[in-house]
């Protein structure tokens, strides 16, 4: 297993497949995008999934795919299929936009994909565009519906935005009414590709749960699971429920149990950490598992504490400069 200093168990990988998207949110990119990777900076599919086993050698159940958008890799499907087939991976879960996802649905249940989290931060088509700076709203909904239609365990990540998006805070939550959904409602992060650090505690998560509340004066704690990163919350009556993730205060990271494969081949074990150190460039090296084994071994073994812990310790890019898309949302 891999266990760091403060004696947490690692189990759960989130492999961002690639850093380019089709949509340009405000608290990802600019808006004239970022400087993506050169495609043979990549990690190949090979790689991947060699490391996978690796890692799942190592202890890892579950693994997230992530981005940018990874719908938009080339042969994506390919390694998903690979992924199902690793022993010792219980469970691959999918971030995306929806924006392309409908037309991969049958196959992601074919391969044993039954959890999506839609990244979906507003209900109304005209901030969707403001926010997205693309026009998909309607195409991001149907989709919305066909997974819910297909029986897949639906999650909404929503970044809650002062002044932008807050107004639509209740409207998601009258969506679990409905359907049997889990909406999440995220603190907005630094990492917006511009260095831009205002305002990110404006909606902390003790203001969203109030604004809840203010609305909805019966909502229920739930038991949130082990290793949780939201705080888990129900409406008496509504089919869904809603969590809060402080992602910028970070009040989670005491039973952290993941780490984060950039798509350069980046190791991070938080992700407000600068990066452990590039097994791509060791792979391409030609180390041996038992290699690739010590070094990811050392590398949990060092995991900071906490955010803030992980943040202190970053060399350069005060205040944080990246993008989520070249980290893995």
């Amino acid at each position: 297993m891999l266990i760091d200093k403060h004696n947490r168990i690692t189990d759960y990988l989130r492999i961002a497949v690639t850093d380019r998207c089709n949509l340009r949110c405000t608290y990802c990119m600019p808006e004239s995008g970022i400087k993506y990777v050169p495609k043979d900076e990549l990690l190949n599919f090979e790689e991947l999934l060699r490391l996978a086993n690796i890692f799942a050698d190592l202890g890892i159940t579950k693994i997230r795919i992530t981005g940018g958008e990874p719908l938009v890799r080339k042969d994506i499907m390919k390694f998903i299929k690979g992924l199902s087939e690793i022993e010792g991976i219980q469970k691959i879960n999918l971030t995306t936009n929806g924006t392309v996802t409908g037309k991969y649905l049958k196959e992601l249940w074919k391969y044993g994909v039954r959890t999506i989290n839609l990244s979906l931060d507003t209900l109304d088509r005209e901030r969707f565009f403001q926010i997205s700076r693309r026009d998909e709203y309607d195409n991001v909904l149907k989709c919305f519906h066909d997974m819910i239609e297909m029986g897949f365990q639906v999650k909404i990540n929503c970044v809650v935005m002062s002044g932008v998006n807050d107004i639509d805070i209740i409207p998601f939550i009258k969506l679990t009414e409905k359907y049997p959904i889990s909406v999440r409602f995220i603190e907005e992060m630094p990492f917006n590709g511009e260095g831009k650090d205002e305002g990110h505690l404006v909606w902390d998560y003790r203001k969203i749960l109030g604004e809840i509340k203010s609305a909805f004066p019966n909502v229920t704690k739930l038991i949130d699971p082990p290793n949780s990163t939201a705080y888990n919350y129900k409406i008496e009556n509504f089919q869904g429920d809603f969590g809060i993730i402080a992602s910028y205060s970070r009040t989670f990271c005491g039973t952290c149990n993941r780490i984060r494969l950039t798509p350069k081949g980046v190791v991070k074990t938080c992700l407000y950490d600068e990066g452990v150190f590039n097994v791509k460039s060791l792979i391409r090296a030609g180390a041996t598992d038992e290699e690739l084994i010590l070094a990811i071994q050392e590398a949990v073994s060092g995991k900071a504490k906490n955010g803030f812990e992980a943040e202190g310790r970053r060399s350069f890019d005060f205040p944080v400069s990246e993008s989520m898309s070249t980290i893995g949302g």
